[in-house]
């Protein structure tokens, strides 16, 4: 069995099956090294690592402080079918929404599942999104609050899924839209201003 330090050299050759992002390696006000950032819609989002003094990690966070429809993040050379993937996340502002999210076997900007958490809301959502279109397939009411970090995790295996918040598990799903493997990341949506840190995420 290779070891997890010679797996993650391989990032860049070849897809890795889990890994750790806290962003404090990378230049502030840049773009994140080592992600393919965009949206699902239309808009403008903004996709940059920035220091923050709150920060679970110290010093930076990837912040996302444009608008859009669905502000997405996806990590390069991902390739997960079954397995989890985690993320704190601060919901600092938006006026019509304040969420943090994950998205898990995303084949591009269009097409994955996500779970997210709002603020604005108080709950928790799990979907699959399929040519930019979202839909929704279960949802707890759960109390999200802005201006404070979260933790959002989602193990997935097969068609099965299960999601904690804060270390609670809030829902359990099923769903056959996507059974192949995909890429993992963190998502918002609209005019959320969110902070990210500690992204994780890896196979069973």
């Amino acid at each position: 069995m290779k070891s997890p330090a010679f797996l993650l050299l391989l990032n860049g050759l070849t897809a890795v099956a889990f890994g750790q992002a806290n962003f404090d390696q990378q230049p502030a006000g840049a773009s994140p090294v080592g992600w393919t950032v965009g949206k699902t819609g239309t808009g403008n989002p903004k996709w940059t690592v920035e220091k923050d003094s709150s920060a679970p990690s110290q010093p930076n966070v990837l912040k996302q402080s444009g608008e859009a429809t669905y502000p997405v993040a996806l990590k390069d050379n991902t390739d997960l079918k079954d397995g989890f993937v985690e993320v704190k996340f601060k919901p600092v502002a938006g006026k019509e929404d304040q969420a943090g999210g994950v998205i898990w076997r995303a084949r591009d900007f269009d097409n994955y599942y996500i779970a997210r958490a709002n603020a604005l809301e108080d709950n928790v959502t799990i979907y699959h999104t399929v040519k930019g279109k979202r839909v929704s397939f279960k949802n707890t009411n759960t109390k999200v609050t802005s201006g404070e970090w979260h933790t959002l995790r989602v193990h997935f295996q097969g068609n099965h899924f299960t999601v904690s918040f804060d270390g609670k598990r809030v829902i359990e799903g099923t769903d056959k839209t996507f059974p192949e493997a995909g890429k993992v990341g963190p998502w918002t949506k609209a005019d959320s201003v969110t902070l990210f840190d500690d992204f994780n995420f890896g196979a069973p």
